[in-house]
């Protein structure tokens, strides 16, 4: 313990003031969630959210985004440029362009008279760019003229300054990550990028988005453009599921300053896929406006089925559950002022919205399904058959309860347990096959790691209910074994290991294993992928003797990588068949040693794109799966 005295006094001087973007700088991850890839990422999302606010201002028509080959990123839009002329009423007299990039916290979504709806509604996107960039390059085409500044980790290097006259209007940003702040990586991912445009251009109906990715030679481009806005969208995220009625159920409505539209298609799976977005930004946690829909889509429902007999007096009313099985659905709202949880603009709290989309499903809906009798009826009849398999799996639940398989007090017999209790030190491994697990048990540290073999491929939960889920008793372990539950009854709080690790072999069969297990926690465990509790342990391939020395290797690749380094040196390579193979000190120094394993967290950046590949890759259409891996066989490795 220190014996260095601490003044009693806390007066002024003692406070720390950080001037412009220093906040930034010093704590980045409270703007972008983190300085890894996801961060980096956002640099980029908050960059094109400001042009999409001009398309949604009816200003903007067309939005590029290049990747350079310097491994910069440039955004360009056809807007109405940023003003370049001073604030009124600042004694600086800063233009207004540099104003907005070195201020957090300036902005004209603040003040609501140019634009009407925003996503962002915080104010500091631009600026956070600025500040987390080695450089930027600032461009405006507006009153005439091409202005151009130039900045260095958020302060200005130049002043702005008229470079040529121009009759066009827009905006252009070029920022270079820097690598000071984003140690891991600063090469952005042209498919992460896809994802989040393609998003965009479906939300925002008729602009034009482009991705150029100048590092590849020629350069490849993508084009993105949504003509049926939401419809579109529901026809994507449907694509592999066989659809109940052919055209997507699409409607919208509009009052005052807000708006809302909605899409929906129910298909013959037993998932439900609903996503809400709030001028544009993905509301993941929902809020009011999801609120809204699901009530007014339980209403209608029940409503109809019994205006046509479907649903008998003596009958109970269908639930919400069985009512979004096998339902994809997009609702997105559009808001002069929007009320969300927090700067990650996760949950929409306007209360208003619940009411003004509730009202306009409960009126439009019940008009489809009274024009479109055919297809009503079949969807009811899914409705149907989803509430008697919810009685089915009730009854499979409580069955396994009496029996002590789902609870956490009667552990599976398989689990080698560890001795502490505390969920913050705990962590568990799922590992494939007895012998593996053998491995793993005398591998572990006992104190706290706990090891649960399960036997072969677990239950394809994409393709089977809830009922059918419960009664495969791998996956009864596996609830057992965290604690948590599933459904209705998940409570986070009860979870008894802060890690859980899926460790396979590092083989074509162990990827097979490691997606099934992710398709179970994705469908039935998402809270714990959310709070970061899901990881994928790493083993290796191969261990190499070099020099005397042993290097284990994960893949071909890094084992390519390695022979490369190491040039005509003598390389003993020994490949592992399995985890069973391995000798509990290797399995320990490889894959379980904290000091030495590598364990991939699993994150969620995007559930709607996380929703669609699932979809596909373990769902019922083999002809969409077979051109997912032709189109991205290249990239079929685990990148370690």
């Amino acid at each position: 313990m220190s014996t260095e005295r601490i003044e009693a006094t806390y007066t002024a001087k003692d406070i720390t003031v950080l001037e412009g973007l220093d906040p930034v700088r010093k704590r980045p991850g409270m703007y972008i969630g983190s300085t890894g890839s996801r961060g980096l990422h956002h640099l980029v999302y908050e960059v094109v959210d400001n042009s999409i606010d001009e398309a949604l201002a009816g200003f903007c028509s067309k939005i590029v985004v290049q990747l350079l080959r310097d491994g910069g990123c440039r955004v360009a839009d056809n807007g109405r440029g940023i003003p370049v002329g001073p604030i009124p009423g600042r004694k600086d007299r800063k233009p207004a362009v540099e104003v907005v990039l070195t201020t957090l916290h300036a902005g004209e979504k603040f003040g609501g008279k140019s634009y009407a709806v925003a996503g962002g509604l915080h104010g500091v996107g631009v600026s956070v760019v600025n500040a987390l960039s080695r450089r930027l390059v600032v461009e405006v085409a507006r009153d005439g003229a091409v202005w151009q500044q130039t900045f260095e980790r958020g302060a200005p290097t130049s002043r702005l300054r008229r470079i040529k006259a121009s009759a066009k209007s827009g905006t252009i940003v070029t920022f270079w990550p820097d690598p000071e702040v984003f140690t891991d990586t600063v090469d952005f991912k042209r498919d992460v990028l896809a994802e989040r445009l393609q998003e965009q251009a479906f939300l925002v109906r008729g602009v034009e988005l482009a991705l150029v990715d100048e590092r590849e030679d020629p350069p490849a481009k993508q084009m993105f453009k949504a003509t049926g806005g939401l419809a579109d969208f529901v026809r994507h995220l449907s694509k592999g599921k066989e659809a109940l009625h052919s055209k997507a159920i699409h409607f919208e409505a509009k009052r005052e300053s807000s708006e809302v539209e909605v899409a929906m298609q129910w298909n013959t799976g037993y998932a439900e896929s609903i996503h809400t977005f709030a001028n544009t930004i993905n509301t993941h946690e929902g809020g009011m406006h999801e609120e809204g829909f699901k009530k007014a889509l339980t209403n209608v429902i029940n409503r109809y089925a019994r205006s046509k007999a479907l649903l008998k007096d003596k009958e109970e009313n269908l639930i919400g559950e069985d009512i979004r099985e096998g339902l994809t659905a997009i609702v997105a709202v559009k808001l002069a002022d929007p009320q969300f949880e927090g700067q990650t603009k996760t949950k929409l709290g306007n209360t208003d919205m619940r009411s003004f989309v509730e009202t306009t499903v409960n009126d439009q809906l019940m008009t489809w399904l009274e024009e479109h009798p055919g297809d009503a009826k079949r969807v009811l009849a899914k409705c149907l058959q989803a509430a008697k398999a919810r009685m089915a799996a009730r009854q499979a639940r409580d069955l396994t309860r009496r029996k002590g398989l789902l609870d956490s007090t009667s552990l599976p017999g398989k689990l080698a347990d560890c001795q502490l209790t505390d969920p913050a030190v705990c962590e568990i491994f799922i590992v494939e096959g007895d012998s593996a697990g053998g491995s793993a048990k005398q591998a572990r540290e006992r104190s706290y790691q706990a090891i649960l073999p399960i036997r072969g491929k677990i239950l394809n939960v994409e393709k089977a209910r809830l009922h059918k889920t419960l009664e495969n008793l791998e996956i009864q372990a596996l609830i057992s074994a965290i604690g948590t539950g599933i459904g209705e009854e998940f409570d986070a709080t009860k979870a008894r290991y802060g890690k859980i690790a899926i460790l396979a072999d590092a083989d074509v069969d162990g990827a097979h294993i490691r997606t099934l297990l992710l398709t179970f926690f994705f469908r039935h465990m998402q809270q714990l992928i959310d709070a970061g509790a899901i990881y994928v342990a790493q083993p290796p391939l191969y261990r190499v003797k070099s020099d005397g020395k042993y290097i284990y290797v994960h893949d071909d690749r890094e084992l390519e990588e390695f022979r490369k380094q190491n040039g005509q040196k003598k390389l003993d390579i020994q490949r592992f068949k399995g985890l069973a193979e391995m000798e509990a000190e290797q399995l320990w120094e490889s894959a379980m040693n904290p000091e030495t394993r590598v364990l991939k967290q699993v994150t969620l950046e995007d559930a709607v794109a996380a929703d669609r590949m699932f979809s596909v890759l373990m769902g019922e259409d083999v002809e969409a799966r077979r051109e997912f891996i032709q189109q991205n066989a290249k990239e079929a490795f685990i990148d370690a």
